[in-house]
């Protein structure tokens, strides 16, 4: 569904009113087209002393054909200021912050990129930790401040986990995370094998996208397509001409099966392992349905029905998948929850309790395993423009489009383009990561 309001804000007479009257600013935000760099424009790079990341950040940058910036220039706006703030070791030392963020701040462009590079706390003596989770605070507090369209985001990177930033930087600084800010994102340490073609890292790869018949997952099957993958497109008999028509718009196979049925594991379990890959290298649990009621007048099938599709339903095919042998090393596994997992929702019981479990589950699996070099991960979704979020009383789906730093609702694409991110073998360093794709929403911030 069109976003009139936003269309009119960006037009001449609305830019006009919104500022005058001081309402939401909705900015186009800058996606990714394909042939575009990694990012759009110069970078300057920054550096607390002892910092350990600013000279591997700018080779890394340079490697990936960004330009990074000798030193600041009066009147050049930049694609994205990067501070590495491994150095900070004690609270005495974050002015270091002040003294980069403040003179810059306003020379990022429209849709501009601030990523600050820490040291995650678990770990660090007291002080160290103390200064290192400050961090937080900043980003997020940058993320609501710049406006524009600037996201703002934390990295923490493990000592010797700085082979597997590159993935991570690449789609932070391009259009692909135009909708994900305020986010802190944990990188470990180990060795990553970079993609020969960063236009297509799936090249070789399988993967299994549930739910794909509309929506999100349309958009994520088709993302992954687009970046090399064979992709088995999954989704209810019910579904099956809509499903058919994605899987054929990315040259993949759709596969009907529910999965709440009993031997629904068992029947998925045959095909894969029947198939010319024998296994599958990505798993993206996207299937996910709402009944939503208070819980005092939720009916039983409305609960159970919910826990079952979004919750009960991936674990038990992860179960079987891992037990069988079908996910190799280098395999990854990627749930959808939601914001109302993180923030709760009323009228949502169910499910956010279903999309909190997605979060456990991440963060449950992934110790379990690393030992096999398979990564887990979830995205979060806030408010994304999708035929059941048109479907919503106007009043509420105003408030779920401006009620986070972009002004706007997100596009499936932004929730694709980050399990795709996820998804690349680039990304091996990544793990037990929960990354919010909300515009920075103010719910649960």
């Amino acid at each position: 569904m069109a976003d009139r309001y936003a269309n009119f804000a960006n037009s001449g007479l609305g830019r006009t009113v919104v500022k005058r009257l001081g309402l939401p600013d909705p900015p186009r935000l800058r996606r990714h087209q394909a042939g575009d760099p990694p990012a759009d424009g110069p970078v300057l790079v920054g550096a607390a002393p002892d910092g350990r990341l600013s000279e591997p950040i700018r080779k890394l940058l340079g490697d990936a054909g960004v330009q990074v910036a000798p030193s600041f220039t009066e009147g050049t706006r930049y694609a994205a200021l990067i501070f590495d703030a491994t150095g900070i070791a004690d609270s005495s030392q974050l002015r270091a912050l002040y003294d980069f963020f403040h003179p810059y701040a306003r020379s990022l462009k429209v849709s501009g990129r601030v990523i600050v590079l820490g040291t995650q706390p678990s770990g660090l003596d007291a002080r160290e930790a103390t200064a290192q989770r400050s961090l937080e605070g900043l980003t997020r507090s940058i993320g609501k401040e710049f406006g524009r369209g600037v996201t703002s985001q934390l990295v923490y990177v493990a000592p010797g986990g700085e082979g597997g930033l590159e993935s991570t930087l690449r789609f932070l600084l391009s259009g692909r995370s135009a909708y994900v800010s305020g986010q802190v994102i944990r990188i470990d340490s180990g060795s990553v094998d970079a993609p020969a073609d960063w236009e297509r890292p799936l090249d070789g790869k399988l993967a299994l996208v549930t739910g794909a018949a509309r929506g999100i997952g349309a958009a994520i099957a088709r993302t992954l397509a687009r970046d090399g993958a064979e992709v088995i497109a999954l989704d209810v008999p019910a579904a099956g001409d809509a499903l058919a028509d994605v899987a054929n718009s990315c040259q993949g196979r759709a596969l009907q099966l529910d999965l709440t049925a009993g031997d629904a594991p068992a029947r998925l379990a045959g095909y894969l392992a029947a198939g010319p890959h024998a296994g599958v290298d990505i798993v993206v649990h996207n299937a996910g349905i709402t009944r939503d009621k208070t819980i005092a007048r939720m009916s039983e099938d409305h609960w159970d029905s919910v826990i079952g599709v979004n919750l009960t339903a991936p674990s038990r095919v992860n179960d079987l998948l891992l037990e069988r042998g079908l996910i190799p090393s280098g395999g990854r596994i990627i749930g959808v929850a939601s914001i109302a997992g993180i923030a709760g929702n009323r009228g949502q019981t169910n499910y956010a309790t279903s999309k909190a479990g997605v979060i456990g589950m991440v963060q449950s699996y992934a110790p379990l395993l690393a030992d096999r070099g398979i990564t887990i991960n979830a995205v979060a979704p806030g408010f994304i423009e999708t035929a059941m979020t048109a479907k919503m009383p106007v009043g509420l789906r105003e408030a779920g489009r401006r009620l986070n730093s972009m002004s706007q609702g997100g596009l499936p694409i932004d929730v694709a383009e980050t399990i795709a991110w996820f998804a690349s073998p680039a990304s091996a360093a990544i793990t037990g990561n929960v990354v919010r794709v909300c515009g920075q929403s103010l719910l649960g911030a």
